[in-house]
């Protein structure tokens, strides 16, 4: 297992955020986390990314107990999280953006400039790399986030809500893009569109009240009834 976590807990002030969570990514497959609003899905990725401190419980990365690392040093391990709100630099250009992440990383001179080039390539940017960020459309955005992600070559990609405000052939384009990375990168995707759910992920782990409420093939989670009356809405 690339990462794992063990009886992961956040309290707010009495609130139960999430609770007891076990999850494991396996190294090259795509793990979607699914559940309805307030379930929790961004508490336990800003525990897993280091942005959030557990309450309780572990988080383990390629062997190694990360639970008290602050989130720049799992970055230097190789993971990248992208935000469900868009967090790009907007003063600066496209290029700029993803120049930035890539130079987050052991890399120079030209070896920047083709990573540059190969993320605004895979989300669709290319013709865009001179605009200012923040004349982008929102959809846009997100692809530009999603390519300084990509920028930082991830051992682990953490996406949050990355269809969100895409057209129907920039989801195409993702998805593709997410079929492309199998097997090199892992994913962990929090996603509402549960056709995208259905077409790339190996695993998924669905969340309802801060806990897990299934765990499987997404063949196994369209069958669970379970999930059926708490989130897909067919039980």
């Amino acid at each position: 297992m690339l990462l794992s976590t063990r009886g992961l807990t956040k309290r707010f002030d009495g609130l139960l955020a999430v609770s007891d969570v076990d999850l494991d990514l396996t190294a090259g497959d795509v793990h979607a986390l699914i559940g309805p609003n307030g379930a929790g899905k961004t508490t336990l990725v800003g525990m897993i990314c280091g942005r959030i401190a557990p309450t309780a419980g572990s988080v383990t990365f390629d062997g190694r107990d990360i639970t008290t690392l602050p989130a720049h040093k799992r970055i230097g391990l190789g993971m990248a999280y992208t935000f469900q709100i868009t967090s790009v630099f907007a003063g600066l250009s496209v290029r700029e953006n993803v120049a930035l992440a890539a130079r987050g990383q052991p890399v120079q001179g030209d070896q920047v400039d083709r990573a540059v080039c190969a993320a605004l390539d895979k989300v669709g940017l290319s013709d865009r790399a001179q605009e200012v960020a923040g004349n982008l459309s929102y959809g846009h955005q997100r692809l530009l986030e999603i390519a300084m992600g990509l920028a930082q070559a991830p051992r682990l990609l953490i996406l949050d809500e990355p269809t969100q405000g895409l057209s129907d052939g920039e989801i195409a384009r993702f998805t593709a893009l997410i079929e492309g990375l199998r097997g090199h990168t892992t994913v962990l995707l929090i996603e509402h569109n549960m056709r995208v759910v259905w077409e790339v992920a190996d695993r998924v782990t669905v969340l309802n009240f801060g806990e897990v409420l299934a765990e499987g093939t997404p063949e196994d989670i369209h069958e669970n009834r379970a999930v059926q009356a708490a989130y897909l809405g067919t039980g």
